[in-house]
């Protein structure tokens, strides 16, 4: 294209040189692009609320700080709706962009994370410093940002959530606590108080990621309905997910209010499961051979069992513990899933060697290798001593995962439909992140590979800016889809992939 620009100029110098003094050079006519006519179509934006958890609030990196809850979504699609008659939109911003909190002077919430290259290879740190933002300082709202990082959907109806006196307790969240309007406020509450003429809802996510992160270490409350009995790393049962959904969007559209919704992305396809391999542990021929001569017990007995009945063959296969020299050894994991033989052998607990199916946890990334007693040489975290549940998330345990967000997800499509809402169908977004990236008008491509791939931050599982840049867009797409709007564009070129320091 610049070359036939380039010979399309110099043959206009040769044919202008060309012509007598009194003539004159041929006039193209090129059209005048047309201007853009931003609208609102049928949607209000004059009073916008975000209502979700912490990727409406704008969290990244591990923490919610001022830069990041400027890269909101909710901030970034409110920059648009205000070319379009959309109102003021305020946010409860943290006192520094550290991300760290006190509550009584005593921290309680940890830094953000940037790219340390101090060790010479790029690794995740935390910045230095005491944050400033004391939790016990409450601020004057209303706020049109009510994303609360760490809420599941019962949450947002739940009284006291933002009761500071709860906060140490562990009864009430550290964020909310920061600008409820009531101690016994809910955000629910807080939002449709505001009369919205316009909302966004975006919940569910930790109502299966806390479950996920920790390894599987909650219950799958498939059946309980009573979020009062649940434990904080649970699954929240579609029996109790579909009515507070429901029962949100009531409120929310109670005034007339239009607004948009989105669904729950594949929570184990996000960096934080995705980059730790299940085989990473190096060893040379002579340290592979002492270990396996450490684990043959381990495997015999395995063997005498399945002989007598006690296991399958299958079972034995997958149990059996096997290193061998090179760089792609298999971690030792435990797996509650497997058949209990302690009754047997108590030696021979739950342990096997991670496959590909399992998904190591982004933690891992540090551990994996570390020694769990410093005077021990063989105590090796993952080879010695088996990983605990905390550190894998097993195929069984992604299953219970994927079956409630399948049915979450319904829920959350359903309601669409029935409050005639506008849908964002967020985990398809991440898919196609996942497998193909986004092209940017400048011919980059935003992925979700952690770290460079530059849609996520370096927590592995909260977007970073230029991620949220492409969310915003994507919801204003349906928004514009839905109520005839034409909306201006976010340039995620604009945001930054990764904070690097």
């Amino acid at each position: 294209m610049k070359k036939f620009l380039a010979l399309l100029a110099f043959s206009s110098f040769l044919f202008v040189s060309c012509l007598s003094d009194d003539a004159q050079p041929p006039v193209f006519n090129v059209p005048t692009p047309t201007p853009i006519t931003y609208t609102s179509g049928e949607a209000d934006f004059s009073k916008y609320v975000s209502v979700g958890n912490s990727l409406t609030a704008g969290f990244s990196d591990g923490a919610l700080f001022i830069d990041g809850q400027a890269a909101s979504f909710p901030n970034m699609m409110a920059s648009s709706f205000a070319q379009v008659g959309g109102g003021e939109f305020t946010i409860p911003l943290m006192a520094d962009n550290l991300g760290g909190a006190t509550l009584g002077g005593q921290p309680i919430l940890g830094n953000r994370l940037f790219l340390s290259f101090a060790s010479g290879s790029p690794l995740p740190e935390a910045v230095s410093g005491t944050g400033t933002t004391e939790i016990s300082t409450v601020l004057t709202g209303p706020f049109n940002n009510m994303g609360v990082p760490g809420a599941k959907s019962f949450h947002l109806l739940a009284p006291g959530y933002g009761n500071v006196a709860g906060v140490a307790l562990g009864a009430a969240n550290p964020y909310y606590a920061r600008f409820a309007s009531d101690p016994n406020a809910t955000v629910l509450g807080d939002a449709a108080a505001q009369a919205p003429t316009f909302f966004s809802l975006w919940i569910g996510n930790n109502d299966i990621l806390s479950f996920a992160t920790s390894g599987g270490a909650g219950v799958d409350q498939k059946l309980n309905p009573d979020p009062s009995t649940y434990g904080g790393n649970d699954i929240t049962s579609p029996l109790a997910f579909g009515p507070t959904y429901n029962g949100i969007l009531q409120a929310l559209t109670a005034g007339g209010a239009k607004g948009v919704v989105a669904n729950i992305p594949d929570v184990t396809s996000i960096p934080y499961f995705t980059t730790v391999p299940h085989n990473p542990i190096p060893l040379d021929a002579a340290t592979a051979g002492a270990v396996n001569a450490a684990y043959a017990a381990y495997n015999g007995g395995l063997a005498q069992l399945q002989m007598a009945g006690a296991i399958s063959a299958d079972e034995l296969a997958r149990r059996t513990i096997s290193f061998s020299e090179g760089a792609t050894n298999a971690a030792v994991i435990i797996d509650e899933d497997l058949t209990d033989l302690t009754s047997f052998n108590p030696a021979l607990i739950n342990m096997r060697q991670a496959t590909a199916e399992d998904l190591m946890v982004l933690p891992g990334l540090s551990f994996i290798g570390t020694l769990a007693d410093p005077n021990n040489p063989s105590s090796v975290n993952g080879v010695g001593v088996p990983l605990g549940d905390q550190w894998v998330l097993t195929p069984e345990e992604q299953a219970m995962v994927a079956e409630a967000a399948a049915a979450f997800n319904q829920t959350i499509a359903d309601a669409a439909t029935t409050f005639d809402l506008a849908f964002v169908d967020a985990n398809a977004f991440l898919q196609e992140l996942n497998a193909s990236g986004i092209q940017l008008d400048d011919g980059t491509t935003v992925t979700a590979t952690y770290g460079t791939g530059g849609g996520f931050s370096l927590d592995g599982v909260h977007p970073s800016p230029r991620g949220y840049a492409l969310l915003a867009n994507k919801f204003m797409e349906e928004i514009e889809n839905k109520y005839g709007a034409t909306l201006p564009e976010v340039a995620p070129e604009a945001f930054t992939g990764v904070y690097i320091e």
